[in-house]
C-alpha cells in the first residue's frame, strides 16, 4: 500500500512538471546555469555525493506549490559539475514515518550501494510534530528503496531533530544532527554506529551556551562536520540570532566553527562562529568529498521565511535556486570558497578592458549583458569604487572605511537594501551573474556574497564608477 502511494506521488509530480513546463521555461528570471526546481519550490541541497564517477545533488522539493509543505527529494546528476540532468524523484513523503515530508539529509557509498539518510517528518491533526531518522538504498543511484526508521528521537531533545549528515572515520560511522534541547537552545549532536542501522548517541558536539559562542539561537539546522586541511569544520545554520552591526542581518544565518573533534568524547573544541556568506540569500549548505579529494560545497540560494511570498518567479510556478559548486580550503584560520574550475567550460566571447578612473564612471557596451562571469583585478583604489549591475544592484568598496558593500533593489518594497563586511583591501572580485542571481567571490574566496536580483528584462547595463582614483583590469565572459 505504501509503495503504491509513493509511486502515485511520483506520477503526480511528473504531471505537475509537464503541466507547467512552458510557464517555468518562459520566465526571463529562469536560471541559465544554476540548479532550480523543474516546477514548484526548492530549498536545501541534500545527499551531495560523487558516486561511481557521477555527481548527485538531491534537493528539498515541493512540486505542487511555491510554498513549503510535505517535501520530496528531487534529484540532479552530472559528470562535470556544469551540465546537469534531472533524474527521477528519489524520495516521496508516502510512508507513515515521513508522511509530512522527507526532510533534509545526506548520502554515502557503502558496499556498492548509495545510501540516503533523511529525516521523516510527521504531524498529527493538532500539529504536534514527530521526527524519525530514516534510510533508503539504491544499487543504481537512481531508484531508491526505503528501509524505514533507523533512529527515534532521543530523550532530552524536542522533535526539531533533523538533517542527518553521515561520514566514516576509521572503522566507525558517525552522524551529526541539528536540534534543540527541551529549553529550546540550539545544538548539534553526534551519533556513532558500526553497521549504519544501530546508532549510539555520543552527546552534544557543541551547543548554544558554549563559552566561544554564548547564547546562540533556539535551533541549529543542517549540520555538516568534516576535516579540511588539518582542521575539523562544523557548518550549521543557527536560527534566532539578533543582528550585530554588519553581522546576522538575514532572518536566519549560516556559518562555521573550526577546531578539533574528539571522537571518543564526541566534543568539538573550537573557536568563535563565523558567517560563511555575506549576501542576502544563502542557507543550509552541504559538502562532499569527491573522488579527486576536493571538499565541495553547494548551498541553497534562499533563506526560510525571508521574503518568500514576494519572489516574482512565483508567477511562473517556481521559486529558489542552488548556488554554483564551490571548492573549500582552510587558509589562515578562515574557510575559503572558490568556484570549481569546471565552470570555465561555460565561458565564451571574452572581452577584456583596462581603465584608470578619476571621479568618473564608464560603461563599455560590449561588456553589458545578463548572464556572465566578470573578473576584476584591482590595481589601485584611493577612495570608493563601485560596479553597477543592470541598474539594479551594485558592489562598493570604500578604501577609507575599509568596507565592502553589496546593494540591491528589494523585491519586497522596491527600496534599496544592503549587506556589508569589513575588509582591509580588495585585490580581486569575481562575479557569477545569472538571470536572477549574483555570486561575488572576493580576493579568491576570502569573502562571498550570494544574492538574488530581479532587474528589468531588457536592462543589461554594467557600469564602473570611481569617487577618487581607481585603476583596474576587467575580464568578462558570457556564459552558456
Amino acid at each position: 500500500m505504501m509503495l503504491e502511494r509513493n509511486e502515485e506521488l511520483k506520477e503526480l509530480a511528473i504531471k505537475e512538471m509537464e503541466a507547467h513546463r512552458e510557464t517555468v521555461e518562459g520566465d526571463h528570471y529562469r536560471s541559465r546555469y544554476h540548479l532550480m526546481p523543474p516546477v514548484g519550490l526548492l530549498n536545501d541541497p541534500n545527499g551531495f555525493i560523487q558516486w561511481k564517477g557521477v555527481y548527485h545533488v538531491f534537493f528539498q522539493w515541493m512540486p505542487f506549490s511555491t510554498e513549503h509543505g510535505a517535501k520530496f527529494w528531487g534529484h540532479y546528476t552530472s559528470t562535470d559539475l556544469v551540465h546537469w540532468e534531472l533524474a527521477p524523484t528519489a524520495l516521496t513523503p508516502g510512508d507513515w514515518y515521513d508522511k509530512n515530508g522527507c526532510y533534509s539529509g545526506s548520502a554515502i557509498s557503502h558496499e556498492d550501494k548509495m545510501l540516503l539518510f533523511y529525516t521523516g517528518n510527521v504531524k498529527d491533526e493538532a500539529g504536534n510534530r514527530e521526527t524519525y531518522q530514516c534510510l533508503a538504498e539504491s544499487t543504481d543511484g537512481i531508484h531508491f528503496d526505503k528501509k524505514g526508521v533507523i533512529l527515534d528521537l532521543p530523550e532530552g531533545y524536542t522533535a526539531h531533530f533533523r538533517d542527518p549528515k553521515v561520514w566514516q572515520h576509521l572503522d566507525k560511522w558517525y552522524m551529526v544532527i541539528g536540534t534543540q534541547n527541551l529549553a529550546e537552545e540550539g545544538r548539534v549532536v553526534l551519533l556513532e554506529s558500526s553497521d549504519l542501522k544501530n546508532w549510539e548517541l555520543k552527546g552534544d558536539v557543541t551547543a548554544s551556551g558554549h563559552q566561544e559562542v554564548g547564547s546562540f539561537g533556539y535551533m541549529w539546522e543542517c549540520p555538516d562536520l568534516f576535516e579540511l586541511d588539518g582542521t575539523d569544520v562544523l557548518l550549521f545554520s543557527p536560527q534566532g540570532l539578533e543582528p550585530e552591526g554588519d553581522l546576522y542581518q538575514n532572518v536566519y544565518q549560516t556559518g562555521y566553527l573550526t577546531g578539533q573533534l574528539d571522537y571518543k568524547e564526541g566534543k568539538l573544541s573550537h573557536g568563535s562562529f563565523r558567517e560563511l556568506d555575506r549576501g542576502f540569500e544563502f542557507y543550509a549548505p552541504q559538502t562532499t568529498l569527491d573522488e579527486n579529494g576536493r571538499r565541495l560545497l553547494i548551498g541553497w540560494m534562499g533563506v526560510p521565511e525571508q521574503g518568500e511570498d514576494h519572489h516574482p518567479t512565483r508567477e511562473h510556478k517556481w521559486i529558489h535556486m542552488l548556488t554554483i559548486p564551490r571548492e573549500l580550503h582552510y587558509v589562515n584560520d578562515k574557510l575559503i570558497q572558490r568556484p570549481v574550475p569546471e565552470l570555465q567550460a561555460l565561458r565564451h566571447e571574452r572581452v577584456e578592458k583596462t581603465a584608470s578612473l578619476s571621479n568618473e564612471k564608464i560603461e563599455w557596451t560590449e561588456m553589458n549583458g545578463t548572464v556572465y562571469e566578470l573578473l576584476l583585478h584591482l590595481k589601485k583604489i584611493d577612495g570608493s569604487f563601485s560596479i553597477h549591475f543592470r541598474n539594479h544592484a551594485s558592489m562598493i568598496f570604500d578604501s577609507e572605511e575599509q568596507k565592502l558593500t553589496f546593494k540591491r533593489v528589494s523585491f519586497i518594497d522596491g527600496k534599496e537594501e544592503s549587506r556589508s563586511c569589513s575588509i582591509a583591501e580588495v585585490r580581486e572580485l569575481r562575479f557569477y551573474v545569472d538571470a536572477s542571481s549574483i555570486e561575488v567571490f572576493v580576493n579568491g574566496g576570502e569573502e562571498v556574497f550570494t544574492s538574488r536580483i530581479f532587474p528589468s528584462e531588457n536592462e543589461e547595463s554594467l557600469v564602473f564608477k570611481a569617487v577618487g582614483e581607481v585603476q583596474f583590469e576587467a575580464i568578462k565572459w558570457n556564459l552558456h
